[in-house]
């Protein structure tokens, strides 16, 4: 077989998957439409919402691997959350649990062997046990406070046997557990940084103020200053310009490298700046995101914003700055 028709063969077979997949998720939106389907979800979202513990989410095998995903969604977004391994929890793991608690446990069939010690230790102890599975007259389902019962769908996989559309259908209920959570605590932007300090993401959550220079690293010399004052300034900080600011340190222009280079053959050095000030430069405040000054950048074609308040200089930042905390 030629190798463009195995690549169309591929191609057919990966659309067919994510035919059949987007048709599970068509089903799953169908039952949540339903009395029985989202009734128990208003339920455990309500109960997870007012936990006075954390949130122990379980499973075993490929749901086990969507509990964890579950798990580090929930605490990424500012709900206490935990995974819990059922082979560790059998082996002493179990007193992760307090009776505070509420165990969020995933199982396709319902009948996950590994997951019955969790369920006798929840009932022992009075934990709020919920649990998401497509059979609710399983030994899970029958065991559980709450059954999130999720309609029976196709596998994708061929032999209708390795999990594909089954751990689609729960990985969307995980994040829209997730999420109702987001809205009923009102969780911001703000505080979703607090759990994303790093990388691109905790970048674009960044503010200027964050990263901008102060006090004597911002490049500054006053207007009546000379052209000599402000090389000898520009050649002392790193951001190929300087501000120009009056008496009350009020931001009134801006004098660059390259004006200094359209100027410096044919005037004289000891000129005052301000004859060759632009007197319009691009200021942004302290609060904004880095995401926008990179936009503000880019749209103005310059390379260096200051930052004022009330008219006043109070920080520099440098494009290689936004760059350097993630982005670009």
């Amino acid at each position: 077989m030629k190798i463009e028709a195995l690549q169309t063969q591929y191609a057919a077979s990966a659309l067919k998957t994510l035919n059949i997949e987007m048709q599970a998720l068509e089903t799953l939106r169908a039952a949540l439409q339903s009395p029985g389907l989202s009734e128990a979800l208003e339920k455990a979202i309500h109960s997870l919402a007012s936990t006075r513990g954390r949130i122990v989410v379980t499973g075993m095998g490929k749901s086990g691997h969507i509990a964890r995903k579950i798990a580090a969604t929930m605490r990424s977004t500012g709900t206490s959350a935990l995974f819990l391994h059922p082979g560790e929890a059998s082996h002493g793991d179990l007193g992760i649990i307090d009776r505070n608690d509420v165990v969020l446990a995933i199982t396709w069939s319902g009948e996950t062997k590994e997951l019955s010690d969790i369920f006798h230790y929840c009932r022992h102890y009075g934990v709020e046990l919920i649990v998401a599975t497509a059979h609710p007259e399983s030994t899970a389902g029958r065991a559980a406070d709450i059954c999130l019962q999720l309609p029976v769908v196709r596998e994708a996989c061929p032999n209708a046997l390795a999990p594909t559309s089954s751990t689609t259908l729960q990985l969307v209920l995980g994040d829209a557990l997730a999420v109702a959570l987001i809205e009923v605590r009102g969780f911001t932007s703000s505080d979703f940084r607090v759990f994303h300090p790093g990388g691109r993401l905790g970048a674009q959550l960044a503010t200027v103020s964050e990263i901008m220079g102060i006090g004597d690293a911002i490049p500054r010399v006053h207007r009546h200053a000379t052209l000599v004052n402000a090389t000898l300034e520009m050649s002392r900080k790193r951001y190929g310009c300087t501000a120009v600011v009056d008496e009350d340190d009020m931001l009134v222009g801006v004098f660059t490298d390259g004006d200094l280079r359209r100027c410096i053959v044919v005037n004289s050095m000891s000129d005052s700046i301000g004859e060759y000030m632009s007197t319009n430069p691009v200021t942004v405040s302290s609060d904004i995101l880095l995401p926008e000054a990179l936009r503000i950048m880019n749209e103005r074609s310059v390379s260096v914003l200051f930052v004022v308040e009330a008219g006043r200089l109070i920080g520099a930042v440098h494009m290689h700055d936004i760059v350097s905390a993630g982005l670009g």
